[in-house]
């Protein structure tokens, strides 16, 4: 056997493994994002979820930066230049991912208000992306503030998105890694830009 047919005959099965792997992988991310939508221990906190969903729509953040302009110090107002700067470039990386992936939404079960602003692109979820970016800044400029309680949050947004099926799991954790990397690696990089 010559050299260059080995080479392909191992290349055609690599690609066969690969494919087969990422099969399973989509598969279990279905599989869970119907556990998750038809769970009756979610259905119990379903107010809850769907009003998560509303708030990762930016109102939470515009609200406390609108409570930060008027009651906040001169390093809130700091604070929130560099909390606008990480979610700029965090949602900057969400919408280049969603336009290079490509990978289609889950098929909708229920209709709503917000359902007329998405886009057909499921991978990753914004929602997850920019409450894990702003749960990232605020526990590393504020210290002080319960970060377990600011987690929840945006985990209950990410959760709010696939029982909505408005997005499969893998899209909610790989949006919430990108967020939280992007707070992680930029927030004190733009701290110091704004001191």
């Amino acid at each position: 056997m010559s050299k260059a047919l080995a080479l392909g005959l191992a290349r055609e099965r690599l690609g066969g493994l690969v494919d087969r792997g990422t099969e399973r992988i989509l598969d279990w991310d279905e599989a869970l994002l119907e556990t998750l939508a038809s769970s009756r221990l979610l259905r119990r906190i379903d107010l809850l979820l769907v009003v998560g969903t509303y708030i990762g729509y930016g109102y939470l953040w515009l609200a406390l930066a609108l409570a930060m302009i008027v009651f906040g110090t001169t390093q809130d107002h700091r604070n929130l230049l560099v909390g606008q700067g990480v979610m700029a470039v965090t949602l900057g990386l969400v919408h280049a991912v969603k336009a290079w992936g490509g990978r289609p939404r889950p098929a909708f079960r229920r209709k709503g208000f917000h359902h007329q602003f998405l886009t057909s692109s499921s991978f990753p979820s914004s929602h997850a992306a920019t409450s894990f970016a702003m749960a990232g800044v605020v526990v590393q400029l504020y210290p002080w503030w319960d970060g377990a309680t600011v987690f929840v949050v945006a985990a209950l947004i990410g959760l709010s998105r696939v029982y909505l099926r408005e997005h499969f799991p893998l899209d909610v954790l790989a949006g919430a890694l990108l967020g939280l990397g992007v707070a992680l690696g930029l927030t004190p990089w733009f701290a110091r830009l704004v001191s």
